[in-house]
């Protein structure tokens, strides 16, 4: 493997940070995180650049950063999109079986998915990813893999993931004057469930919610594919507002203390401990019940969940996550957000964090790192083909879904 190929960057551009996290290959089998790079965001705001020059400015922290730390020159990346303008729904592709035996082959299947993603868009609006769920053949459902079987008709179903042309470009141009060049561009969902989702997760239902500083973004996984995607215009960064609002504290320290004292439920917190809040206009700071923090930011953690549950609900897929509910991102760290997450949906909820790669495991071991590890580790299973390596105790449809991953590249 050519020394060029054998590092990996994942590039997660943020409401509140930039992320660069470098892997390297092994000669083996494997990834081994060896780079890690964070800088603050400026400039990008829900996936949405606003001020080009200050994003061009933390994109190149977050890169020098991780060069520094890696030794090695970074030169292109896998771009994590996000934002209320990545819109996804599921299509349909038909074609008939041309060849003499009826026995379909690699070209069936790419002209059936040709089919699913002839869909009138938006001007304006491009496809970012076409996800394969399963085939039917000859009214027969549920099928993972269709080349080599026979039948007369063959029909697939697929994830289509859509996001603004603008939008995309300017966060691309943005990357590219940083002197970096993109390999490749993807949703932030399916990157975060790359790194935190198990395959025994995806077979039996579950939904990805990853609670970054602008947005929340939704992944519903069933039967090892995806199913349904979905964003929120609320994040992080309205847990900090609220707490600048309430305290009556600057921004910034709201965000310090949201850090060390923020806890979403305020049954957790004792009524006796205390806490020191900056005053605005020099006056003094002030010292406080951390109680009352609690009770600015428990409605919020509330509301964000109730929307995620109206989302879920609307897409009908309230019965199917078995697996229940995975918190990633950023906004999955604060206390008490997993204790009221059980409270509103009645599943079960865990933390993720990203798994699944070696070296600097520990320092990435955080669900504010999903994203970037899943962006590096979706290159790597992309470019590795993941049929080969299936997870022991995956469902059939995930060992295909790996082996689908092999034979759509282009696609992707």
């Amino acid at each position: 493997m050519a020394r060029k190929e054998r590092y990996l960057v994942g590039l997660d551009v943020g409401t509140s940070k930039v992320t660069a996290v470098v892997g390297e290959v092994l000669d083996g089998e494997g990834l081994d995180i060896v780079g890690l790079g964070v800088a603050e965001s400026r400039g990008i705001r829900r996936g949405v650049v606003v001020n080009l020059e200050a994003a061009v400015d933390s994109i190149k922290k977050a890169i020098e950063e991780a060069e520094l730390m890696a030794g090695v020159e970074i030169d292109s990346v896998h771009l994590a999109l996000s934002g209320p303008q990545i819109k996804g729904f599921n299509s349909r592709g038909v074609i008939a079986v041309a060849g003499k035996n009826r026995e379909i082959t690699k070209e069936d299947v790419r002209r059936a998915i040709d089919a699913a993603k002839a869909v009138s868009l938006p001007t304006g609006r491009e496809i970012l990813h076409v996800l394969p769920q399963d085939f039917v053949v000859d009214e027969q459902d549920g099928i993972g893999a269709p080349v080599g079987m026979t039948g007369s008709r063959l029909e697939v179903n697929v994830h289509i993931i859509t996001g603004n042309q603008s939008s995309t470009q300017n966060i691309v141009a943005c990357v590219n004057r940083a002197g970096v060049n993109v390999a490749e561009t993807v949703v932030e969902q399916l990157a975060a469930s790359e790194s935190v989702l198990t395959a025994d997760e995806k077979e039996l239902g579950v939904a990805l919610v990853d609670i970054g500083g602008g947005t929340t973004n939704i992944a519903i996984y069933e039967r090892g594919s995806l199913w349904h995607t979905a964003v929120i215009a609320v994040g992080g960064d309205h847990f900090t507002n609220d707490i600048a609002v309430g305290l009556r504290t600057p921004v910034p320290d709201a965000e310090k203390i949201k850090r060390k004292c923020g806890c979403a439920l305020s049954a957790m917190v004792d009524e006796d401990e205390t806490m020191e809040v900056a005053s605005v206009g020099g006056r003094r700071p002030r010292v406080m019940a951390r109680r009352i923090l609690s009770e600015v930011l428990q409605p919020r953690a509330e509301e964000i969940f109730h929307l995620v549950w109206d989302e879920i609900r609307r897409a009908g897929y309230e019965k199917s996550l078995n697996s229940g509910i995975v918190l990633t991102g950023g906004g999955a760290i604060l206390d008490g957000m997993p204790e009221i997450a059980e409270q509103i949906f009645d599943l079960p909820i865990r933390r993720g964090c990203p798994t699944g790669v070696g070296g600097l495991a520990d320092h990435v071991n955080s669900p504010t790192f999903a994203t970037g590890v899943g962006l590096v580790l979706y290159g790597y299973r992309n470019a590795v083909g993941e049929g080969a390596r299936s997870p022991v105790g995956a469902g059939a449809l995930v060992r295909v879904a790996g082996r689908l991953r092999g034979l759509f590249k282009e696609f992707f």
